[in-house]
């Protein structure tokens, strides 16, 4: 059985080695589509594939079609909305995600961007702390469990709101649960978005929400920027100069956002919270191991599609 690695951003070459040895091993067939300028070439490559690891690759159902073996697709990271989970299911094809791999990595650059909020982005003016201040932490999942972790560090009082995760795992790892969005934003001198993109969610973070952070609020996100009612922030941002708004994701108004705030707003040039070499390779390999456990007695831990 062929495995098909089809990453336009490719993983690290040590990542690259340690999924071929995890296939190799098992007795399956490794084969590589890296930094593929051309949506044709994935879909030749896909053709005689069993198996699939992207990273944000997109795979839909002009790409399901084109692979006639394929059993199984796994992105190497927590969020799988670049994959059509509904036409995978048709195609009778198992998607899974790897919860946890990058989380640490996600979890460390949401305080790389709060301390350069909080320091005014380093333009030489006096700050704040983030000791003894309170971090809303919107979606208690892997990531934010070890943005949690990190912030007692720092001697900050955490909250979070969850409503699918137990108030006791929370709990358990120090963190008051809030059980009303509202309150979230308005107790918080800080909140982190940790909430993935659905239906439900787009464009749910808007205006009304931004306006109630306190005075110096710094809304942090490193989800995804389809949760953001960009219009509503930027309405939110014009109306509160002490708030700002940093991001692993940069919004479609981003450059209208930066000339209108300027210091107030920052946006990574792509998104980078799961690179790092460490999260690379974690992610890489678990994708590798998920999907030879799949393989071998379909198991699927980690299925997201039904």
């Amino acid at each position: 059985m062929k495995v098909l690695v089809a990453t336009e951003k490719p993983f690290a070459p040590v990542a690259v080695e340690g999924i071929r040895k995890v296939v190799e091993d098992a007795g399956y067939q490794l084969a590589l589509l890296e930094k593929y300028t051309d949506r044709q070439q994935l879909l030749d490559a896909v053709k005689d594939a069993d198996a699939l690891i992207i990273r944000s690759d997109k795979v839909d159902a002009e790409v399901l079609d084109a692979a006639k073996q394929l059993k199984i697709v796994v992105r190497a990271g927590a969020g799988y909305d670049n994959v059509d989970l509904a036409a995978a299911t048709a195609h009778n094809v198992c998607v899974e995600n790897t919860p946890g791999q990058n989380s640490n990595a996600v979890a460390e650059l949401v305080f790389g961007m709060a301390v350069m909020a909080v320091r005014n982005m380093y333009n030489g003016t006096s700050g704040t702390e983030l000791k003894g201040k309170k971090l809303g932490i919107h979606a208690f999942g892997q990531v934010g469990r070890n943005v949690a972790r990190i912030a007692k560090g720092f001697g900050m009082e955490v909250n979070a709101l969850d409503p699918y995760c137990p108030d006791q795992v929370m709990i358990d790892a120090g963190v008051t649960p809030v059980k009303y969005l509202d309150a979230l934003y308005a107790d918080n001198q800080i909140v982190s978005l940790h909430i993935p993109a659905t239906p439900e969610t787009k464009g749910s973070v808007g205006y009304d929400l931004v306006m109630k952070l306190p005075k110096n609020g710094v809304l942090v996100n490193t989800a995804r920027k389809e949760v953001i009612d960009e219009e509503g922030l930027r309405k939110a941002l014009a109306e509160r100069p002490d708030i700002k708004y940093v991001a692993d994701v940069k919004p479609d108004n981003a450059p209208v956002l930066e000339e209108e705030f300027a210091g107030r707003v920052f946006f990574t040039p792509k998104k980078m919270g799961a690179q790092t070499a460490e999260a690379n390779i974690n992610a890489g390999i678990a994708a590798a191991r998920q999907i030879v456990d799949f393989l071998r007695d379909g198991s699927a831990p980690y299925r997201v599609n039904k």
